[in-house]
Formats: C-alpha cells, sequence, structure tokens
C-alpha cells in the first residue's frame, strides 16, 4: 500500500512508519515545514493548505496529530491547542481525503472518549462520557464526518495508555521508580486501558488492511488493570519498591484539572480488534511492561 502519515515524527508515529516500510509499504510523511526528503509532503492544517501531490496514489490515510495531552498543566490556553490541534488537522485531512478519493482514513481517538466508566468493561458501543477529554474525543471524531460522508472507510483509533521503551506514560514513571518514588495514585481502583507500542502499531496496521473494519476500534490490551495493579507490575518490571500513595488532593494540588484524569479510568477492552481475530504480541500487562523496560 501507498500510505500517507500526519504525525509521523510522534511516538505511535515514528514506529508506525518503520513497521510500514519494513512491510514493504510505501510511505509518505505530511510535515509542517519544507520537505527535505523525498517521502514528505508539506502542509500547513492552519491555513489548509497540502501540497497537491500529497495524496496522489495514496491507498490510506492515518492521522495522528495533536498536542500531548497529558504533557502540561490544562490551563484554558493548553485546552484550547489540545482540541485545536487535532479537530483543525482532522477537518483538513477528512475533506482532501474526500476530495482525493482516498479508500481509507485512519483517524487518532483515545478512550478518553468514554469518561469515567469505573469497573464494568467498555466496549466500543458504548456511549460517550461528559468530561473535558470525552467532549475532546467527540468533536475530534466528528471533525472525519467529511470523508464518511463521501463514502471513505473511516476507522477512529481511540488508543489507551501506549507503553514503549521511551517516551509516554513510562517516560514519566521510570524516573520516579527509579528513585523509589512509585506508588498508587488515589485509591488505586481506576482501570488503566493501557496497549504495548508493538501491538499498538501492529493493531493500527491490522484495521488499514482489513476492509471489513470501520467506526471506532478500541486500541487496548485485552486485560486492562486498575491503577494499584499497574503499579505492582511496574514496580517488579523494573525491580523497585512502590510504597507510596499519592492522595487525589496532593495531585489537584500539582496537575490542577489533569489530575482529574489520572483518578478516573476506563475498563476498555478491544472486542473490535478480538472479533476480526487479531493477536496480541503483548496479552498480558507482566508481558507488555517487560518488552518496554526490558
Amino acid at each position: 500500500m501507498r500510505v500517507v502519515v500526519a504525525g509521523s515524527s510522534g511516538l505511535i508515529g515514528t514506529s508506525l512508519v518503520a513497521s510500514l516500510r519494513a512491510a514493504e509499504h510505501e510511505v509518505v510523511r505530511l510535515v509542517r515545514r519544507l520537505p527535505a526528503a523525498p517521502d514528505e509532503r508539506g502542509w500547513d492544517p492552519e491555513s489548509g493548505r497540502l501540497d497537491a501531490d500529497a495524496l496522489e496514489g495514496a491507498d490510506a490515510v492515518v492521522n495522528l496529530c495533536g498536542a500531548g495531552i497529558g504533557d502540561k498543566r490544562w490551563t484554558p490556553e493548553r485546552k484550547r491547542l489540545l482540541v485545536h490541534s487535532r479537530v483543525r488537522a482532522t477537518e483538513v485531512l477528512a475533506a482532501a481525503v474526500a476530495e482525493a478519493g482516498v479508500p481509507v482514513l485512519a483517524s487518532g481517538s483515545a478512550v478518553g472518549y468514554y469518561g469515567d466508566t469505573g469497573p464494568k468493561p467498555v466496549t466500543e458501543s458504548a456511549s460517550p462520557g461528559d468530561d473535558f477529554l470525552a467532549e475532546l474525543c467527540q468533536r475530534w471524531e466528528a471533525a472525519t464526518e467529511p470523508a464518511a460522508e463521501a463514502g471513505v472507510r473511516v476507522v477512529l483509533l481511540r488508543t489507551g495508555l501506549v507503553l514503549a521503551p521511551s517516551g509516554g506514560l513510562l517516560g514519566q514513571l521510570r524516573p520516579l521508580f527509579s528513585l523509589l518514588l512509585g506508588g498508587r495514585l488515589g485509591d488505586g481502583g481506576q482501570y488503566m486501558p493501557w496497549i504495548s507500542l508493538d501491538d499498538e502499531v501492529a493493531a493500527i496496521r491490522f484495521v488499514l488492511e482489513h476492509p471489513e473494519i470501520s467506526g471506532p476500534v478500541n486500541l487496548t490490551g485485552p486485560g486492562p488493570v486498575t491503577n494499584a495493579q499497574f503499579t505492582k507490575a511496574l514496580a517488579e518490571a523494573l525491580g523497585r519498591p512502590a510504597p507510596w500513595i499519592v492522595p487525589g488532593f496532593a495531585l489537584r494540588v500539582v496537575l490542577g484539572e489533569l489530575a482529574d484524569q489520572a483518578l478516573v479510568g476506563q475498563r476498555a477492552v478491544p472486542t473490535v480488534l478480538e472479533s476480526h481475530g487479531f493477536t496480541f504480541q503483548h496479552p498480558s500487562i507482566s508481558s507488555a511492561l517487560a518488552a518496554a523496560v526490558g
């Protein structure tokens, strides 16, 4: 296939591009600067500009754009950026895909779509939540509608917490655990819908290669765990104790509104992937962490 990737320099995008090329697919990367390599095409979501030949001959477009959710406190300005960086880029890509007749658009989203769901398992048919992240995801997904209305097969990649050797969630937690500052958050009962980076990339390729899949797809491991279970597993993987309990009020002092996302969760399960025969390389939290920290 010829696959166009937006957001190719991020944690997921970098690995996806490498994986697609290893499988002998052709990859075109959209960049917001002057293209400097034969596989790059320029675009500017703010102005709606996209190089004329960017989608020429494309079999699929993968949209992974968006500012980091957990990188900074959620000030009003940051929240506007989180929304705009996703919605605007998706609007531009969806319109371009529809106009160019690209068959497939796989567009980023997150399991935060569901809000706080407590301990009940959450499939792709669940209703959306009503907090900031849930509303962000709804607007993000709705921005793909021009492509769907044009007959494009749209897949909504509702991604969980990606466990990678560098960056992402573990990039923030490993230094704390190394300094013996690891511990559960609040009562530790909130579910964490994790997925290994290997499985995240494989799942994106899987939906591209299976034309019967469309709509929302939970990109999460088959065994979501609570924060307490995750903390214990990470401490064992790193060979470090994690004796501390970080109370909710302390998190809110440090993180502001962002802390609320650390204290709620989704027991999201990958129903669509499993029903179509996807096989996880890392089906358990212990194997996913071993691959990430080994």
